[in-house]
Order: C-alpha cells, then structure tokens, then sequence
C-alpha cells in the first residue's frame, strides 16, 4: 500500500488533492489539518483516509503523530495574510520541519506547493527561468522556503520537487473571491461590477487539475525541480467574464472600472508538459459549472 502525506488537506487545493489521491488504488492518505478548522467537515475518516489535527508549528513532530513509514509528503499548508511579516516568516521553519519529518518518515519524494507570488510582478511570460521579484511578505517568505527547503533535501536524501501555483478556482475555493462573486451574481440575475478594465491577461485552472499536477509530479517530475502549475492559456481577464456571462445569464449586467489590475499573469506550463505528459483537462466553463452552479 502506498503512504501518502498531506497538510492542509482541508483548504481549497489540499481537499482536492486528497480526494484524487483517494481515488488511487491501495493507498492510504495522512491528511493533516488545523485543528478545529470547519472545513475539517469535508473530510471523513475511513480505513484509507486518517486525519492527522495539529498545528504547522508542530510539524516537525509529524513523524511521531503518524508513526509509520510512508512514500510522498505534499505540503500544501501556509497561514498568515500576505503582508502579515510575522507569521509568513513562520512558515519557512515549518516548511523546513515538516521536510525534516518527512525524511524520518521514509519518504522518498517531498512535493511542496510554492505560488506566482515568488515571481512578484511581471510583464513578459512566466517562465520557471524568469527571476523572481516578490512584493509581498507572502511571496518572499514561499520563495525563502523553496530556497532553504531545496538545501535541506539535498542534505537530508529525499528528493525534492516545488510548484509555483498560479490562479486556482473551483471546488472548495474561499467565498467573496472574484469567480465564485461572479458566477453568484450571475445565477442571481444581479448586477455584478469588476473594479479593473479587465484588460490583464489572467491564466485560471480548475483545481482538480491542479492536484492531477501534483500527482504528475510524484510519478514523473525531475527531482530538484521547480514547475510552474497553471493552465497556460492565459487571456484577457475580461474574456474569462463574457464567457461565463453568455453561459450563465446573457443579459446579465457586467460593468468594468477604470483600473488596470494590479499586474497580468502570463503563465507558461512547457516544463511540466514536457516533463510529466501532463495536461489539463477541465475547460473554462465546465470548472465554472462544476466549481460553483452544480
């Protein structure tokens, strides 16, 4: 039976995950939540699914709470606001706690989640090459992490992966985020009003694509490596809205203000194609449906 760990399996991408990892044959999954966390209701114990309750600070002693050996540990959980200094710094030691426990686990692969906010503001393609140029508390401390974690593998023997996620969306998303507002305010018939012109590329994948990624990762991914985990068919924000207005309610109001967005993502995802045969298999409005209208 193949062992595998997940923290944050609660929160939007982790829920996703463990549900696909559940659908693996002969596989077990340690799924590590906050405690007393109400999204801990999405998830039921089972002969194959046991949750782990503790709090990121205590994930060095993950091994003890588990106790057996097991194959893969993703580490998907991360607190703190983005400007939140104190908290984002936090999450590099525990980052490298749960590494740590990871290698007296025995596992073999170690995947940690990092996010385009390493990469700060661009304006030409995002590339695994592009430099990266945090502006926020958030985006440094996830880059630190990769940095400091990638070190600490390399010392430790457990092979190490990171995936820079971009703009997720579907199940288990945060509410009063802007796809989940938009889809609302179009089922409702009610005006809906973005603050930008709309004109930024944007890129948005379905998050059980995302944890199809990651799953990639653990079969086929090169060790030591950084992927970036998008779509990669980035495209004006406002085309993403007309779309799910004309499929949802064409005579919806939808107006646009006057800003331009606090920056574009233009993701490019050729290494992890290139590498896993991974692609995406959700379009746009079918994740929209299946995300918030089913």
């Amino acid at each position: 039976m193949k062992k595998y760990i997940v923290t944050g399996a609660a929160g939007f991408l982790g829920c996703n995950l463990t549900e696909r990892l559940m659908q693996e044959e002969d596989a077990h999954i340690y799924a590590v939540v906050r405690p007393s966390s109400p999204h801990n209701a999405r998830l039921a114990p089972s002969e194959r699914l046991t949750i782990v309750p503790t709090d990121l600070s205590d994930y060095a002693r993950l091994d003890e709470m588990i106790g057996t050996p097991c194959d893969v540990f993703f580490h998907l959980a991360w607190q703190g606001g983005r400007y939140d200094f104190a908290a984002q710094y936090g999450n590099i030691a525990d980052t490298i706690g749960a590494l740590e426990a990871a290698a007296r686990l025995g596992c073999h692969r170690f995947i940690c989640t990092g996010s385009q906010a390493e990469y700060g503001r661009q304006p030409a393609l995002i590339t695994e090459e592009t430099c990266p140029h945090p502006v926020c508390a958030y985006g440094a401390a996830k880059l630190a992490a990769c940095a400091l974690s990638r070190v600490r593998a390399a010392e430790l023997g457990i092979e190490w992966l990171w995936g820079r996620v971009f703009s997720l969306y579907g199940k288990y998303e945060q509410e009063g985020r802007m796809l989940p507002a938009l889809a609302e305010s179009l089922r409702e018939g009610k005006p809906f009003a973005l603050s930008s012109t709309g004109t930024q590329n944007w890129d948005y994948l379905y998050a059980a694509d995302a944890a199809d990624a990651l799953l990639a990762l653990v079969e086929r991914g090169r060790t030591g490596e950084i992927y970036n985990i998008a779509h990669g068919d980035y495209r004006p924000l406002h085309d993403f809205i007309a779309e799910a207005q004309r499929t949802i309610a064409p005579n919806a109001a939808v107006s646009y203000g006057e800003g331009t967005g606090n920056f574009s993502l233009q993701a490019s995802v050729d290494k992890l194609r290139r590498d896993t045969g991974w692609q995406p298999t959700t379009g746009f409005i079918e994740g929209l449906c299946r995300g918030y209208l089913l």
